[in-house]
């Protein structure tokens, strides 16, 4: 099992809490701050998948003017534990 917090940066979310199996399936994440429900949501659609499809997916969306989001923040904790 990996593991990681991840500290973001850019957003509303402060952290991520990341696990993922022996076969980078994601087991769990976790945002701290953040649209909550928007951030619950990603979470239960993202649980079970491949680490790098979602990575795939979710790399280089914004927010609005910011040049980050909290999806693009998820991809990048996803890049450093595969």
């Amino acid at each position: 099992m990996k593991q990681l917090l991840y500290k973001t940066q850019g957003t509303c979310s402060q952290f991520i809490e990341l696990s993922l199996d022996d076969d980078n399936i994601i087991q769990d994440v976790k945002f701290i701050g953040g649209c909550n429900g928007n951030l619950k949501g990603i979470c239960s659609l993202i649980k079970g998948e491949k680490a790098e499809t979602i990575k795939e997916k979710l790399k280089g969306i914004k927010c609005g003017s910011k040049p980050t989001s909290c999806p693009d923040q998820l991809a990048q904790a996803l890049e450093q534990l595969i």
